[in-house]
């Protein structure tokens, strides 16, 4: 940078999350002053930070925290609800002071620019101050933040508004490598990796710390030593050391570990090092890439920057994923000898703190780097729709990396879509010469020949000589997954389309679902432990077992480079066994729960527990599964209804999500362009309806992500139980009553008497002992109960006059307030819906039927709203709905859509459409598809087409040949 014409004043803010900012902030704040400027930066990290680096008159710090990152419960783990109650705290209830503060400050200092990395109210403060802003990041809190929304309710949302609103004061955003969707920021300038300069060479820092060059240096880099961690000697490789960054003072360590001082300059240890084991932070991550060194990464829970961070690691060859289990127990050798093979090949400029200073000088000076393209409440509508959530779904307006798009189009996470659902079993067996299905069928069925063709791709990938950088890590590990030459289990399972019941399932209502085209596959095969193969880490664990080879689970899962979980997962077997017995679910809640990166495993792995528990199987081979259940290699035959209860089993369980049953059923049950009838209760098939040839149904994704493991939904779900035991208590009273008054006539806690007598007293009964809400019918429920509910109750005041909810899968929270009326209403009406919706679809076809159905599809969506369930997304699609529902041409027409709602656990996800089967009516659903983008910002997915379901598709057996084999 070439000297200004005159020095500047600038106010750089850095977030209170951790060191890592704060190193960064160093390398460009070192650049500002180089050339003469004044730079007071506001930060809460220690002043040896910077001025370790920086020793100038021209660096003024001031000790304010602003905003408090991510508060963590150790080193790995992120605690959600404590990250946003202490926002709150720190940024929310002071923020009209600290606003009237800053902009005080700013203008004591005459600062000409604020820099922000990335405090949200420093943008807002220098907007009131009339000073023009810039931030420096490569993620923003709006986007970290929206995830634990998820967790604790959507009534947090405002918080992650709040922040983006103030994001989109800054002019535009410095974006470094490895960066997440921040679309608050209007526009963007992308700057190289921003890494600390060395001050001594590999040679120098090693006779410093009197280590030869002979040896190899491991460098433990966690930000600190969590207490509880013990660290023994035989954790490394012989002729290794380790240095340990961070470590109390009280800490003792094994002889071949070494304490580094606590301001050591890690930047020049790292590059003397041959390889680094820590959490991904932007730091740590961008000097591995800079100085070369391969990185063992242990992955940071619910701390979404990390699946960017991770995937440009591991794109230019420099990471090594360990798993925390391994990390804990000392099993590190395997996965340090794979480091040190690696060859990072980062080779994109390193001087990002110097391009960014000069970005900042010109902005000051008053240049435009940046012309606005898009306003920023345009960018702002809706925030959470805008696409915040970790899971990316194809299509969305977002700015991606090139190379994260790339990874994502790599593994097929969309089915594709063709015109024709059926491919002829010829050209199959023509593009397939090398595997042949030894029992099954395909059905024609393009995502299965398509799942099919990527086995015979991982088969081939199984040849060393066929791997690329392009290919991901999880396709790498499920080529090593498989004995290739052995029998492979292929199963597939739809998902479904909540036409309607939704949530009315737990409380025993009549569901109707429709199995969609979309689906999940997964293969299979099970091996003699002798003969599995097994990952190097999974090795380590087995050679300290004295018993010899024990059978072992792998689970490869596709899709989860888009995420932050892992995408593979790893047990022994005798794991789930206590003695003879298998484990309590519980413990297996527990021990899934440990990992949240891996929970998702509990999805899969649980289905082995719950068939050990219900079912009496052992399994004695070991497993690899890529991700149906996998009750065949068992040498078990199960109907389809008994494998759905089982594999509500292990999400109730297993996985801790308390969703009803309709979703497996379904899945396991369903039949292709057919409704299933199902009545909860617990899971009774009425048959199959089939959709009249007049009527299509379609599912709109809003974008929102919803999770029935969620607050929301659970809270729901207690407000109807709650509701359930409060009239079988109402109605018990009063039959009581009346069975010690039956003289009188007068009305007993509102009921009349003299209704009572006959029928009436076995209504009474029956609601006394009302073992579902959907029993309950919605004139009786009016005529009784409906005013007597309280609308809002206290856990505790619950607990102290019914003692228990009578729910197994969910607990009261005694702190916590549930609404109870309009959960419990919501059930007792939608069960009365679904069976006249049922009855409509065999009517004869008229505008009135189709008007009927959908008004019924319209009462449900409300209902889930006045339960708490709704979304800005998912409102604005019924909202699109309804306006060309309602719209002059529909009517000219003689209507297209009739009718929209919301489905499954609500609080977001996807909408189903009704309207006729016809081409306008498609066209329409496109125009609200586009409607929707212009409005969010996010194209959203349109589901259409069904399948069978997975007993209907039963399974395949099938072995791939090699080339030999073939001659």
């Amino acid at each position: 940078m070439e000297s200004p014409k005159k020095p500047l004043v600038f106010a750089y803010y850095v977030t209170g999350h951790g060191f890592g900012h704060a190193t960064r902030v160093v390398e460009v704040v070192r650049n500002l002053i180089q050339v003469g400027h004044d730079v007071h930066v506001v930060t809460a990290a220690p002043d040896y930070v910077f001025t370790t680096e920086i020793q100038s008159p021209r660096l003024f710090i001031r000790k304010v925290l602003l905003d408090c990152g991510a508060v963590q419960a150790d080193a790995l783990t992120v605690d959600r609800l404590a990250s946003l109650e202490k926002y709150v705290q720190t940024a929310v209830v002071p923020r009209a002071s600290i606003l009237a503060t800053e902009i005080e400050w700013l203008k004591y200092i005459k600062a000409d620019l604020v820099v922000s990395d990335v405090v949200p109210v420093a943008c807002r403060a220098a907007a009131d101050a009339g000073i023009r802003s810039v931030c420096v990041s490569n993620f923003s809190w709006d986007f970290i933040y929206a995830e634990y929304v998820m967790v604790t309710g959507y009534h947090s949302r405002n918080i992650v508004l709040q922040i983006a609103e103030d994001y989109s004061h800054s002019e535009f955003l410095i974006r470094l490598p490895g960066y997440c969707p921040m679309p608050a920021f209007r526009d963007t300038v992308d700057v190289p990796l921003v890494v600390r300069r060395l001050h001594k060479n590999r040679a120098e820092v090693r006779k410093e710390l009197g280590i030869k060059e002979d040896v190899k240096i491991l460098i433990y880099n966690f930000g600190g030593q969590p207490a509880g961690w013990k660290i023994k000697k035989e954790y490394l490789p012989d002729g290794w050391i380790c240095l340990v960054c961070g470590a109390s003072e009280g800490q003792e360590l094994p002889e071949n570990f070494m304490k580094l001082p606590k301001d050591v300059y890690t930047p020049d240890v790292i590059a003397a090092s041959d390889c680094m084991i820590g959490k991904i932070g932007y730091g740590t991550a961008s000097e591995a890439l800079a100085y070369k060194v391969p990185f063992i990464f242990i992955r940071r829970d619910y701390f979404n920057e990390e699946p960017f961070v991770r995937n440009m690691l591991e794109r230019f060859q420099c990471g090594v994923e360990m798993i925390r289990r391994d990390l804990l127990t000392g099993h590190w050798t395997p996965y340090i000898e794979r480091a040190v093979t690696l060859k990072p090949c980062y080779e994109a400029g390193t001087n990002g703190g110097e391009v960014a200073a000069k970005i900042l000088q010109d902005t000051a000076f008053g240049k435009d780097h940046a012309p606005s393209k898009l306003s920023g409440p345009r960018r702002l509508r809706d925030a959470i729709v805008l696409g915040y959530q970790l899971q990316r779904v194809p299509g969305k307006d977002i700015a991606v990396p090139e190379w994260y798009t790339h990874a994502q189009n790599e593994l097929n996470i969309r089915t594709p879509s063709p015109d024709n659902n059926v491919i002829l079993s010829s050209s199959f067996t023509k593009e397939f010469e090398d595997l042949e299905i030894l029992h099954g069928d395909h059905h024609g069925l393009s995502d299965t020949i398509a799942f099919l063709k990527n086995l015979t791709e991982l088969h081939d990938l199984n040849n060393p000589g066929n791997r690329s950088m392009q290919h991901s890590r999880e396709q790498l590990a499920a080529a090593a997954l498989f004995n290739w030459e052995d029998e492979i289990f292929v199963a597939r399972a739809p998902g479904r389309l909540d036409v309607m019941g939704g949530i009315a399932d737990y409380s025993g209502s009549l569901v109707l679902q429709m199995p969609i085209r979309e689906a999940c596959h997964v293969a299979i095969q099970r091996n003699h432990p002798s003969k599995h193969k097994l990952w190097k880490h999974t090795q380590a664990r087995q050679h300290t077992k004295e018993r010899g080879p024990i059978p072992v689970l792998q689970i490869v899962s596709f899709g989860s480079e888009l995420s932050n979980r892992a995408p593979t997962f790893d047990m022994d077997l005798y794991d789930f066994m206590d003695g003879e017995q298998p484990i309590s679910y519980e413990k297996a809640y527990q021990y899934f729960a440990a990992n949240p990166s891996q929970k998702w495993a509990a999805y899969i792995a649980g289905t082995i527990l719950v068939l050990m528990t219900e079912l009496g199987v052992r399994f004695e081979d070991s497993i690899s599964i890529l991700v149906r259940f996998p009750s065949f290699l068992a040498g078990l035959d199960i109907a389809p209804r008994d494998l759905a209860l089982l594999c509500q089993k292990v999400e109730n369980h297993v996985v801790g999500a308390p969703c009803g049953v309709m979703d497996q059923m379904a899945s396991a049950c369903g039949e292709s362009n057919k409704l299933l009838a199902m009545v909860c209760q617990p899971a009774e098939v009425l048959g199959l309806v089939d959709i009249p040839p007049h009527i299509r149904f379609w599912g709109i994704d809003s974008g929102i992500r919803h999770s029935v493991g969620g607050a929301d939904y659970g809270s729901v779900r207690i407000g109807a139980f709650m509701g359930r035991k409060i009239i079988k208590s109402m109605a018990s009273e009063c039959l009581k009553s009346l069975l010690s008054n039956n003289t009188t006539s007068q009305p007993v806690n509102g009921v009349n008497s003299c209704e009572m007598e006959g029928n009436g007293m076995n209504l009474l009964e029956n609601e006394a002992s009302l073992d579902y809400l959907c029993n309950l019918s919605p004139h009786r429920y009016e005529a009784s109960y409906v005013n007597r509910l309280p609308e809002i109750l206290h856990g505790n005041d619950f607990a102290a006059n019914y003692v228990h909810h009578d729910d197994s899968v969910t607990v009261i929270d005694k702190k916590h307030n549930y609404a109870v009326r309009a959960p419990t209403r919501h059930p007792i009406y939608e069960n009365f819906r679904v069976k006249a919706f049922k009855g409509l679809l065999s009517a004869a076809s008229s505008d009135d039927q189709l008007s009927a159905l959908g008004e019924l599809m319209y009462q449900c969506h409300y209902s889930y709203s006045a339960c708490g369930l709704g979304s800005h997304g998912t409102d604005k699609l019924v909202e699109l709905v309804q306006e060309i529902q309602h719209g002059k041409l529909s009517k000219f027409e003689n209507g297209t859509l009739y009718g929209a709602k919301i489905t499954g656990g609500g609080s977001g996800g996807t909408v189903c459409v009704i309207g006729r089967n016809r081409l306008r009516s498609s066209e329409q659903i496109l125009k609200i598809q586009q409607k929707y983008k212009a409005a969010t910002g996010f194209l959203p997915f349109v589901f259409e087409g069904s399948s069978p379901g997975a007993g209907k598709f039963g399974y395949l057996k099938i072995r791939l040949w090699s080339g030999s084999q073939l001659k």
